[in-house]
């Protein structure tokens, strides 16, 4: 699944959370299992042995957690939150990352590999709708919360599209004219 639909899917999770910090990191925490596809940076042979294994695992849940927990306000809500991104992010990929691309969550201790039957190819059309869906909930929440996962980049940003969002989709309508 694309970076993007993971980010906008742990975001999404993350909307109970008053402070704009506390939402970026549990967004961060749903990227975070990514991190190892760092491994590119030594090759394509280094990729293709390493991702889904360093940090697609309890080890890199815990040091995600961790971290995100540190730097919140709210440090259990993020703890508990950045953990369920973090699993979101593997449950994504056991789904929708392409047959042949297990995931190790055991290693370092085990190289037990976790897969699913079923696995469909990245660019494949429950990908694209998954996506789709996951940009539209994330529009839709300039209605009630008024923000948008542009908060993530640019506070700016997101106001602009909060506000147009707003304009055209609120219910409450500027009075017409008598």
């Amino acid at each position: 699944m694309s970076p993007i639909v993971h980010a906008e899917l742990s975001w999404l999770l993350a909307q109970g959370l008053r402070e704009r910090r506390d939402r970026i990191l549990v967004t961060c925490a749903g990227l975070a299992p990514d991190l190892d596809g760092l491994s590119l940076l030594g090759g394509e042979e280094f990729y293709a042995r390493y991702h889904h294994v360093i940090f697609h695992g309890y080890v890199g849940v815990l040091v995600t957690v961790a971290v995100c927990a540190a730097l919140a306000r709210r440090r259990v809500a993020v703890a508990l939150l950045s953990a369920a991104a973090f699993h979101g992010h593997l449950l994504c990929d056991l789904a929708g990352s392409g047959p042949g691309w297990p995931i190790y969550y055991l290693w370092p201790q085990s190289l037990t590999e976790w897969s699913w039957s079923g696995q469909w190819n990245l660019a494949s059309w429950q990908n694209s709708l998954i996506g789709l869906a996951a940009t539209l909930a994330c529009l839709a929440c300039a209605l009630p919360f008024q923000r948008t996962v542009l908060e993530v980049l640019s506070p700016r940003w997101d106001v602009e599209v909060t506000r147009t969002v707003r304009r055209r989709f609120s219910r409450q309508r500027a009075p017409e004219a008598p």
